[in-house]
Order: structure tokens, then C-alpha cells, then sequence
């Protein structure tokens, strides 16, 4: 999937996708809103089972449950890894939300596993909020889109974030 600012092309079509509000960055940090600029593959897939059925595809999706988190503080030693916690001592986000963002998400394996603490958490692709609403550095496409794109993943599909002329 080659994803521009405005749009991404996967397998012979383009869609409009969501991008950082701090555009698009070869020098990702933490808190910069941007999205990093480079290959990445999905390494995690995961869905709202209370929402929606597991999208269809090659992609193994778990269930996201009440205490599944994502770490984003860069002093936690799980910095930028899923955890499952009922109360964590570190900045994190929850992955069970009342917005329908997180109904589905990929993760993708930047910063990860070995993360670097402070270059940035959490590459997700996850559905917007609203057409081309900004992210928080993450990709983000509309549910239609994401699940067309979910069920043709592949193993050897990558994610090729570029700036556009």
C-alpha cells in the first residue's frame, strides 16, 4: 500500500486515507502528531467482536477487550507494545473506546518491537473519525475501505509511507 498525503493505493485502487495532523516526517518523536515516513508491515490485528463481525481475510484478528491498552509513554519498558491491564502506572491509551475509531485497527511494526523510547508509538490504521480527519499520526481510512483493504493483507503486503511531490 503506497500512502501519500491525500490518498493510498493498495492492490489497483486509491483511497482516500487520514494522515497525522503534523503531516508526514522522516524524524518521528513522540507528541509530534506526524506520521513516519518509511516501510512498515501489519504485525497485529484487532476488532470490536462487540461491535462487529472479525473482518474477513488472511489477517488473524483478536478481540479487543476493557483493559486492552497501548503504552505511549516513553519511560514505561513496554513502551510502544499492547498490554492487557487494569491500571498501568504509564501513559497509554486505551484500545476499548466509546469513538468507533478502534472498531478496527492494524498495528504496524514501526518503532516495534524494540522500541526506542521517545521515537514515536503506535503506527496504527484504524477507521477515521470523518473523511480525512486528522490522526495522531496514524492511518486512517473509512470502514468500507479498511475492511476491502483488511480482507487482501497478505504476509508480503508492506505500507509505504512517502512524502508526494
Amino acid at each position: 500500500m503506497i500512502v501519500t498525503r491525500w490518498s493510498a493505493r493498495f492492490r489497483g485502487r486509491r483511497f482516500p486515507c487520514s494522515i497525522g495532523r503534523g503531516g508526514m516526517t522522516s524524524d518521528k518523536t513522540e507528541g509530534d502528531w506526524a506520521t513516519p515516513v518509511g516501510v512498515w508491515r501489519i504485525v497485529d490485528a484487532r476488532y470490536r467482536a462487540d461491535r462487529i463481525a472479525e473482518p474477513a481475510g488472511a489477517l488473524h484478528f483478536k478481540t479487543i477487550g476493557p483493559q486492552d491498552i497501548w503504552s505511549d509513554d516513553p519511560a514505561d519498558p513496554e513502551y510502544n507494545h499492547g498490554l492487557r491491564a487494569a491500571a498501568h502506572p504509564y501513559g497509554h491509551e486505551k484500545l476499548r473506546r466509546s469513538a468507533r475509531n478502534y472498531d478496527i485497527v492494524l498495528m504496524s511494526d514501526w518503532n516495534w518491537p524494540d522500541a526506542v523510547p521517545g521515537k514515536g508509538s503506535a503506527l496504527f490504521v484504524h477507521l477515521w473519525r470523518r473523511p480525512r480527519y486528522p490522526t495522531a499520526g496514524c492511518l486512517a481510512f473509512c470502514r468500507v475501505d479498511l475492511e476491502w483493504i483488511a480482507a487482501r493483507w497478505t504476509p508480503r503486503s508492506r505500507i509505504f509511507v512517502r512524502h508526494s511531490g
